[in-house]
């Protein structure tokens, strides 16, 4: 699968990747067999980018990534992880469903974006995937929090890049605006953007990708199919994870019968929508099982015609320059 390196690091992604909140139980129940063969059907179809974060699942992401990882040599993947939410014992009990995961409530999340939470969430997250080192280290959702993400948090991330533990440094956010801001005020690597650069939400083109593309930064486009409803669009579907509004729904069931008509598929279109963008390096796309890595790996291989942009276009479904290269 094609690589492509992330700003002027030497870290290398693959056009598509592994992310793994699905394995780590994000809504309902995956069982540990499930998991692996997730993975390891992403390393049967050449991803060799995998992402991951101690939010998800409370740690147990991590834990099942790493352990699947394990029988693969080291030098042949790279493995992202995020700082910003560092996970502390609770002897409550109950579930972490309120979070969307369906796990014990064995931790608790701290938000913690000062330099030593950074160096203590890395260190855990290294135990639990048991890795010396990871890749790419991303601030996790700083979003209320710019002020010491951007004061101690970013500048941890430098020493640890400039220390050698990690290769790439970023963050991580279900916005544009203030990955912009990393963009052009910070020495990032490069930038997850969720949600933002896809069929139904444009919003990234408008201030992201042109600044990364200027600075020569890279992008990781995730949420494809903003969490579920580009994916399936039906009543009931997920948007942002939360149910769909109507004119959403619509407007994707209007994009998937024009792809149809086009010979191919709306799943398709949606990753090809979001590889296109010379900044963007990798497409992150979640999957819970094997059959869904392997739809996605076919889907993402798949030619998409130029004629549906144009269709698209000329119904207003995405704006004039919206059509991909």
């Amino acid at each position: 699968m094609k690589r492509r390196r992330l700003g002027r690091s030497r870290v290398e992604v693959t056009a598509l990747a592994f992310g793994s909140a699905g394995i780590g139980n994000l809504y309902t129940e995956v069982g540990e067999q499930e998991a692996h063969e997730a993975v390891e059907a992403a390393w049967q179809r050449g991803i060799r980018s995998f992402d991951t974060a101690p939010h998800y699942g409370l740690g147990l992401a991590e834990r099942r990534l790493g352990a699947s990882l394990r029988a693969h040599p080291r030098a042949r993947y790279t493995v992202s992880t995020k700082v910003g939410r560092r996970l502390e014992p609770a002897g409550a009990g109950g579930d972490d469903l309120a979070d969307g995961f369906a796990v014990p409530a064995t931790h608790r999340r701290v938000w913690d974006f000062s330099a030593d939470g950074v160096r203590r969430t890395l260190e855990a997250s290294l135990l639990r995937l048991g890795l010396d080192r990871v890749d790419i280290v991303y601030l996790h959702d700083p979003d209320d929090h710019a002020e010491q993400a951007f004061r101690e948090a970013y500048p941890a991330l430098e020493r640890l890049r400039a220390e050698g533990v990690v290769g790439a440094i970023g963050a991580g956010m279900n916005q544009s605006a203030m990955l912009t801001r990393f963009v052009r005020d910070t020495d990032v690597d490069v930038v997850l953007c969720a949600g933002r650069h896809t069929l139904l939400d444009q919003s990234a083109l408008s201030d992201l990708l042109p600044a990364a593309l200027e600075r020569g930064r890279s992008v990781v486009v995730g949420g494809p199919f903003n969490s579920g409803l580009l994916a399936d669009p039906r009543p009931g579907a997920t948007y942002d994870y939360a149910r769909a509004p109507a004119e959403l729904l619509d407007r994707a069931l209007r994009i998937k019968a024009a792809a149809e008509r086009h010979g191919t598929t709306l799943r398709a279109a949606a990753l090809a929508f979001c590889a296109a963008h010379p900044a963007v390096a990798s497409v992150l796309a979640g999957a819970r099982s094997a059959a869904e890595v392997h739809d996605c790996a076919d889907q993402f291989a798949a030619p998409v015609p130029t004629a549906l942009w144009q269709e698209l276009r000329a119904a207003g479904l995405l704006p004039p320059e919206e059509e991909p290269a």
